[in-house]
């Protein structure tokens, strides 16, 4: 036997050895994928069954192929011509830069990074003469990239979407890629979509690819999008000689254009496949793989794997229901405090969204536990929040001349850089603040039209909010937010990236309100604020991890916190049909399989935006009553209780405090309102498709219905035009 088998476990060495033909290896998670990849590349190579040079490999980023070219390297030592192991967009780019005449390209293209695609819509949107505010660059540019990972040419988007503002995105398309061309410029989208065409186009550069690389090897094959399994097909013509290396309960980036079918599909696509499931997990206790198993069972859209462990059976896991969101915080610090002074075991704390890491942040400083953010910004230094503490600075004193510069033009006024500059060395000269000068220059009328214009404006909006501060400071920046056009201006981008940034400053709000309630005043808020968003507070050594479900994804921690189990957030609200729930709960069953030894699942029992006001009930997460029941201990017992504390004007909600209460709440159905509709429920429109509902407000003897479509957007609607109908 080959030395290299002897490290692998039966089904590892079966998808090793089997070397001809289409194989698809099904790597439940903690099985050993990685492993199992390289091994094969070393196989093939020690065997002498293929050159290293007529190897590619193929993985999704720069980190993931650079591990896989070290094991390689580890396993066979140096090699003079070693096995291709590349990204996607960094074989693309090989390709591209050798056969770019082909597609009426120079071989020096340039490479657009978002940046530049940003300024050169810029470009396209002053040529056409479009309206950022009508429709902002920043949803085109997000349109546009889902478009091309789609594989969708600006006419075939423009065939095929239901968007009211698909013909202005279409236009902007069309002479966003033709300038694109004559720049001689691709953005990474680009990349993929190209080497497909050529692909596609010219038959002997297809052959001399397909013919030269004798063995492909995709890892990840569960996130290829439409194009990339082109890539894949085009690559495996000739030899049909491909291993795909995937989880499909792992599939969680279809907001990226990723397609699940493309792995559910596989023998067909690749006819006389062969599938080996890898299924002992070398990570998790059996409860917690139970556990997982049991809970993406109820997705349709799957093969089917049992995972399982040879190594102990482990602990239960324990579910808290938080009274509210600041003892649910206050609870994971608390746990978290009791396992650092035992050991010193890294622990990660998973939330769906980005507002949730707010109170875990504040929660963690009061006990002085370092932490580390991955792939996000600290709370209190995201901008979106910067910027609203900044509207309340120079509120209360428009002599602040750094607060004032922040948000002059945010959201964006016309007030340019010529004009900003001018003010401030005039400024600077005659020993004044900028605010003092821009009153001044108003008065004098010594400013173009357009900039008097914009200024006049940013003034009123500054002088008008001044008594706004009079009242209560979360109400005070909930009106700021909305008299200064800041929210209006996100709403309009219609972006995952801008619906984030809405939550995290209605999670401001709702700190803004904590404060009150605890008797503290603006200048607190402030402080604490500055204080909290100050980068000493960011410890890269910290053994405890605060991250999204999505960025923790390929990584393992003994112990796991997941945080925000609620109809809402975990599912999350936008998940509307079948798809996007399994999407969902691939998610739920990642941050599951990340941990090791320990998983706590919390929740709140209280809405987490209710600014004190009278507490509405929180629906859990369907998912805990999907968990099986036997794997779960409750937590509600009167010994695990955080301490509660008095919320001045609410009432107490009714709680759902074990797996059982859980399971009844959810079967029960929420009482609509008059007219049948409710934050929450789920419409159809005869054009938009379907959606969930975000507010409702009687308008007349009309309902104004706000609702949140998955491809379009949010639409406030007339009932009486708009005619939806529950779902």
């Amino acid at each position: 036997m080959n030395p290299l088998l002897q490290d692998l476990n039966e089904q590892q060495r079966l998808a090793v050895t089997r070397t001809d033909g289409p194989l698809l290896i099904l790597a439940g998670a903690g099985s050993g994928k990685t492993r199992t990849i390289t091994y094969k590349i070393a196989y093939l190579i020690g065997e002498g069954i293929c050159r290293p040079e007529n190897i590619l490999a193929v993985t999704f980023t720069n980190k993931a192929a650079e591990e896989m070219r070290n094991r390689v390297q580890r396993l066979l030592g140096f090699l003079e011509s070693p096995p291709l192991v590349s990204t996607f967009h960094s074989f693309s780019v090989r390709v591209l830069r050798r056969q770019a005449a082909l597609l009426g390209y120079g071989s020096d293209f340039a490479i657009c990074d978002e940046d530049d695609q940003k300024s050169l819509l810029k470009q396209v949107y002053d040529e056409l003469k479009l309206q950022d505010n009508l429709v902002p660059i920043k949803r085109t540019r997000a349109v546009i990239s889902r478009a091309k990972n789609q594989g969708c040419s600006p006419e075939s988007y423009l065939e095929g979407s239901a968007d009211p503002d698909a013909p202005i995105i279409f236009s902007a398309f069309k002479v966003y890629q033709r300038r694109l061309k004559e720049a001689n410029g691709m953005d990474f989208d680009d990349l993929i979509l190209l080497t497909v065409r050529l692909f596609a186009e010219q038959e002997k550069v297809r052959e001399r690819y397909s013919s030269g690389f004798k063995y492909l090897l995709i890892d990840e094959y569960q996130d290829t999008n439409a194009p990339q399994f082109e890539i894949v097909k085009h690559l495996s013509s000739v030899h049909g000689n491909i291993t795909a290396v995937g989880d499909e309960d792992q599939s969680i980036y279809r907001f990226r254009g990723a397609d699940i079918n493309n792995i559910l599909q596989f023998e067909r696509d690749f006819p006389g496949a062969v599938v080996v499931k890898l299924e002992q997990n070398y990570r998790s206790t059996q409860r917690i793989l139970d556990a997982a198993t049991g809970l993406v069972s109820h997705n349709r859209k799957r093969k089917g794997k049992t995972l399982w462990t040879a190594g102990e059976e482990g602990e239960l896991i324990d579910v808290f229901p938080a009274e509210g969101a600041e003892d649910e915080a206050a609870f994971v610090s608390r746990r978290i405090y009791q396992y650092l002074s035992q050991s010193k075991d890294r622990i990660a704390v998973l939330y769906r969204t980005n507002f949730l890491s707010r109170q875990l942040e504040d929660a963690l400083r009061r006990l002085q536990i370092p932490y580390r953010l991955l792939g996000g910004v600290s709370f209190y230094s995201r901008k979106e929040v910067k910027d609203a503490l900044a509207y309340l600075r120079a509120i209360r004193n428009p002599d602040d001349d750094i607060s004032l510069g922040r948000i002059i033009n945010e959201p964006a006024r016309g007030i340019g850089k010529t004009t900003l500059d001018r003010l401030r060395e005039e400024a600077r000269q005659k020993r004044r603040t900028l605010w003092q000068t821009i009153k001044e220059s108003l008065a004098a009328q010594s400013l173009p039209g357009r900039a008097h214009l914009a200024l006049q404006g940013f003034v009123a909006i500054i002088e008008a909010s001044a008594p706004t501060l009079e009242q209560p400071l979360d109400r005070a920046l909930s009106d700021v937010l909305q008299a200064s056009g800041y929210i209006q201006a996100l709403q309009k981008q219609e972006t995952e990236e801008a619906n984030e940034r809405l939550l995290n400053l209605e999670e401001l709000v709702t700190a803004a309100g904590e404060h009150v309630q605890k008797g503290l005043g603006m200048t607190d808020f402030l402080d604490n604020a500055a204080l909290y968003s100050d980068t000493d507070e960011y410890d890269e050594n910290a053994s405890v991890l605060l991250m999204t479900l999505h960025n923790a994804k390929g990584l393992e921690f003994p112990v796991v916190f997941i945080v925000g189990c609620e109809e809402g957030l975990l599912p999350h609200s936008l998940s509307v049909e079948q798809d996007d729930l399994e999407e969902e709960r691939r998610l739920c069953y990642v941050g599951l399989t990340r941990a090791e030894k320990k998983v706590y699942l919390t929740f709140s029992k209280r809405k987490r935006f209710n600014r004190g006001e009278v507490s509405e009930a929180n629906k859990p997460s369907r998912f805990l009553a999907e968990l099986p029941q036997h794997l779960l201990r409750d937590l509600s017992a009167p010994s695990f209780q955080p301490a509660r504390r008095e919320y001045s004007g609410t009432r107490p909600a009714k709680t759902y405090n074990t797996p059982d209460s859980v399971r009844h709440f959810l079967e029960q159905k929420k009482k609509p309102a008059p007219g049948g509709f409710v934050k929450g429920a789920l419409v159809q429109h005869q054009d938009f498709g379907r959606g969930r509902v975000l507010e409702v407000q009687e308008s007349g003897d009309d309902l104004k219905i706000t609702v949140q479509f998955p491809d379009i957007g949010i639409k406030k609607l007339l009932q009486r035009y708009a005619k939806l109908k529950l779902v």
